[in-house]
């Protein structure tokens, strides 16, 4: 069985900054590419930024741009994000997720693997 947990998150005050990371444990696995999602309620979740393994890609949202970088970590399956200049509408569960074939990034169902979640909540 693959987990997928995700920490950093918390309770930041506008233009502060939080660093989320994932990492992957249980059963071993080669991931195409891993991503990051976040959800607010009675929304879907909604695509923040990807990377790529094979050569390090990366794929960001226009919500992000300037502000969050996806990174990978030295361990297979291991990516942050790191989050600046953040907003209160940056407010949301973030999900980090992992997708074993290629297919559309900004797409849930793309990715076969999924984190419980960490709550980011950026006051004003």
């Amino acid at each position: 069985q693959v987990q997928l947990v995700e920490s950093g998150g918390g309770l930041v005050q506008a233009g502060g900054s939080l660093r989320l990371s994932c990492a992957a444990s249980g059963r071993t696995f080669s991931s195409y590419a891993m991503a990051w999602f976040r959800q607010t309620p009675g929304k879907e979740r909604e695509f923040v930024a990807g990377i790529r393994w094979s050569d390090g890609r990366t794929y960001l949202a226009d919500s992000g741009k300037g502000r969050f970088i996806i990174s990978r970590g030295n361990a297979k399956n291991t990516i942050y994000l790191q989050m600046n200049n953040l907003k209160p509408e940056d407010t949301a569960v973030y999900y980090c997720a992992a997708m074993l074939y290629g297919g559309n990034w900004y797409m849930e169902r793309a990715y076969d693997y999924w984190g419980q979640g960490t709550q980011v909540t950026v006051s004003s």
